[in-house]
């Protein structure tokens, strides 16, 4: 994979926040369940169907809406912890693209100290108001996915779900639990819960760890979380799939392409590698991620919602992207 992410934050940055477009505030606010379900070690099997995936009525790249189905799959129930990534990274030895320095030699001119291991992080505006997304993204040399905000920031939790993860780690560590990524009509399958129609409304859903504020300089936190949140602290879905929107950006397996060009009615898988284009990253390796961040907004962005999707650059992680397994046979057998 090619990694553009320290000298390419200028325009990595408007695709990791996955906040491209200004909304209009509204009311805030989502509302954790009484008690977290900490580290959910469970797989849910989803019996194929057919649904309208899409949405005409969101931003461009979620359209068109058009009828597909998905052969029946095992999906995990919750987004892979910390704890999960580290097992694997302890017995296969693994080391995270964003603990690899970049080679000089592909950068001339770069300041030394953006060609060290390191990855990007949210950072919000000290004050005033923020005027682009380069007020509140980062590259911070040491950040991975143990130290996500960086080494002089507190280590992860272990029943966090893992951030900092590039698509080649999300690929390896799927391989190693013997699943893999979802295909983008799967995850979108997965995430509307069983419900017959998307849901349209940008409000947050109350049942999703997202921002309550102005984004990006006020998080007034009614959630409890100025940040990620551990798994089943929020009522799963119709599937019982837990923070399918909110909390952390997922990867899929998809690569993106502004539109949804690719017409198969059955199984989708996207577009090809030569179709797949991202206007705001041109030239640079991109797939689909789903499903929003802590860091959506009502008053930003509003991509909480089963249809919404956003690029990501392949070769770079950030502190709000992770990612969720599938499966086509039960894992557990």
């Amino acid at each position: 994979m090619v990694r553009s992410s320290a000298v390419a934050l200028a325009s990595t940055a408007l695709v990791v926040a996955g906040c491209a477009d200004e909304q209009t505030p509204g009311s805030a606010g989502a509302v954790p369940s009484s008690a977290c379900l900490l580290a959910i070690d469970d797989v849910i099997a989803l019996d194929g169907g057919t649904f309208i995936m899409g949405t005409d009525q969101g931003y461009a790249e979620e359209g068109p809406a058009r009828e597909v189905s998905v052969d029946s799959f095992f999906i995990d129930a919750s987004e892979v912890t910390v704890s999960e990534f580290a097992a694997f990274v302890t017995d296969q030895g693994y080391v995270t693209v964003a603990e690899r320095p970049l080679n000089a030699a592909d950068f001339p001119g770069a300041d030394p100290s953006l060609l060290k291991p390191g990855s990007a992080v949210f950072k919000p505006p000290l004050s005033g108001p923020a005027k682009d997304f380069l007020d509140w993204w980062a590259y911070i040399p040491g950040a991975y996915w143990l130290y996500p905000d960086g080494l002089d920031r507190p280590k992860a939790h272990p029943d966090h779900p893992v951030t900092q993860i590039a698509f080649e780690d999300a690929l390896a560590y799927a391989a190693w639990k013997g699943g893999r990524l979802p295909t983008e009509a799967e995850w979108e399958f997965a995430s509307l819960g069983g419900a017959e129609v998307q849901p349209q409304s940008r409000t947050a859903p109350k049942e999703a760890n997202t921002w309550q504020g102005v984004f990006p300089v006020v998080n007034s936190q009614d959630d409890g979380y100025a940040g990620v949140s551990p798994g089943g602290c929020y009522t799963p879905n119709g599937y019982g799939l837990y923070d399918m929107l909110g909390n952390v950006w997922e990867w899929t397996a998809d690569h993106y392409a502004p539109r949804h060009i690719d017409r198969t009615k059955n199984n989708p898988k996207g577009v090809s590698a030569e179709q797949s284009r991202d206007p705001n990253n041109p030239g640079v390796p991109s797939r689909v991620i789903k499903g929003g961040s802590y860091l959506c907004a009502e008053s930003y962005c509003a991509r909480y919602r089963p249809a919404a999707r956003h690029a990501s650059d392949t070769g770079m992680g950030t502190n709000h992207i992770g990612l969720r397994l599938v499966y086509d046979t039960d894992p557990r057998m």
